[in-house]
């Protein structure tokens, strides 16, 4: 067993001043995708400008911080929620959830999308690789921040939990892991090559799901909600069940609509 590293989660105090590392997590999160978005704007044949690439980036920001926390009172705190309104707005008691995030980006893809006379789909299949690194960094923040404790183990790797004595798996590290570098590694080759509308979409929506729902298996459930079916599945894989099977579809549905001209492009390359 590996004592928990002992790192400050403030990484800069000015006085009353604090800058935490979980804030630097998503800040790394949101210049890495203006980064990425940038090189996809700048490849031959895009229509995107830096421009529409930097309100992009705002646009997914706020969607991504409201829905996120939105979604983690609905999802995670409902009765807490019920008893206090004020839980919403109590941001420094941390607390944001993915699914959350991923419905307020969508809507904010949709405003976008109107502003710039894009389809959702166009939108969404820019956006979707520039996402994976950002939420690495996110589970990285969650390292420092001691969230998230793993299940018990006795592997090598496994971690002390301060105030316990016993190991546990570092899942927040499994999870950066997965949903940052391969889901990046998958979503980004498969961007590459010419797809139709959604398909890239589709790759990220199940390719998150099926990640998110491994991992899941060696992280602890919720204090508060333990396993919400079957004495096995916690919420965070009841939520990736529909987002992997509208993954699935999207990606049929896709390919099945699939322009003569793109399919022949295809077949060429």
């Amino acid at each position: 067993m590996i004592p928990y590293p002992d790192i400050d989660p403030v990484a800069i105090a000015l006085g009353p001043l604090e800058i935490r590392w979980y804030g630097i997590s998503y800040l790394a999160a949101f210049a890495c995708a203006w980064w990425l978005g940038n090189r996809r704007a700048a490849a031959p044949g895009s229509d995107w400008t830096r421009e529409q690439v930097a309100d992009l980036i705002f646009y997914g920001a706020l969607g991504a911080v409201l829905g996120g926390r939105l979604g983690y009172v609905l999802f995670y705190g409902f009765e807490r929620l019920m008893a206090d309104p004020l839980y919403l707005f109590a941001i420094r008691e941390g607390g944001m959830s993915f699914h959350g995030g991923l419905l307020g980006v969508g809507a904010a893809l949709i405003l976008f999308g109107r502003r710039t006379n894009r389809s959702f789909l166009q939108v969404a299949d820019f956006t979707a690789p520039l996402v994976p690194l950002g939420l690495g960094f996110g589970r990285l923040g969650n390292f420092v921040n001691l969230e998230l404790p793993g299940r018990v183990s006795d592997l090598p790797w496994a971690l002390g939990w301060p105030g316990e004595f016993i190991g546990r798996h570092p899942s927040s590290l499994y999870q950066a892991f997965a949903e940052g570098l391969v889901l990046f590694v998958v979503v980004w080759g498969f961007s590459r090559v010419p797809r139709p509308a959604g398909a890239v979409s589709g790759m990220f929506l199940a390719g998150y799901g099926v990640l998110r729902f491994t991992t899941e298996f060696f992280r602890k459930p919720d204090d508060h909600l333990g396993f919400v079916a079957f004495d096995w599945m916690t919420m965070g894989q009841m939520l990736c069940i529909p987002m992997i099977a509208a993954g699935l579809v999207l990606l049929w549905w896709s390919h099945a609509r699939q322009s003569p001209a793109l399919r022949a492009g295809r077949q060429e390359g």
